[in-house]
């Protein structure tokens, strides 16, 4: 007769894990804000530096009449598609006697606007943008074109919206 062995049941091999505890970074706390880079390759926006030269002695500016200048410098350069150009008037002021604009222009369209108002020179009295020389001409100086406001301000940016 054949002898049986019992089968015995083997015990399966035991895992033990363990936890290392190891000392936590200052950046893996939730607590400490994580550093986000960020970099804007093709910023929407254009920001001009602009100054009206007259032949007046107290040239004054508002946004009024720097609207109706710069549409007029468009219209004649670029016709109707120059009035259909975006323009926004940020801030208009008087530094060292020269009345001074800041705008804000599409990216595509700075350097037709830029072209435009470089060479237009109108009347003072008329915005038709002709005139003669016994009106006062004016004319538009570009000073500073960029597409990061802080950098041309060379500052914050934040003087350009006090009042």
């Amino acid at each position: 007769m054949a002898t049986s062995t019992p089968l015995t049941n083997p015990t399966p091999p035991t895992t033990t894990t363990t936890t290392t505890k190891r000392k936590s970074s200052p950046s893996d706390s939730p607590s400490t804000p994580q550093t986000i880079h960020f970099t804007a390759r093709t910023p929407t926006w254009t920001y001009l530096k602009l100054q009206l030269i007259t032949h007046d002695i107290t040239p004054t500016l508002d946004p009024l009449t720097a609207r109706t200048y710069l549409s007029a410098a468009l219209t004649q350069f670029l016709g109707l598609t120059g009035t259909a150009i975006p323009i926004d008037i940020l801030k208009v002021f008087t530094e060292q006697r020269t009345p001074t604009l800041w705008t804000r222009v599409p990216r595509d369209d700075a350097s037709a606007v830029v072209a435009a108002l470089s060479s237009w020179i109108g009347g003072g009295a008329s915005t038709n943008g002709g005139g003669d020389a016994a009106a006062g001409n004016v004319a538009w100086r570009v000073c500073a074109k960029g597409n990061y406001l802080g950098a041309l301000v060379q500052g914050s940016g934040g003087e350009l919206f006090v009042p």
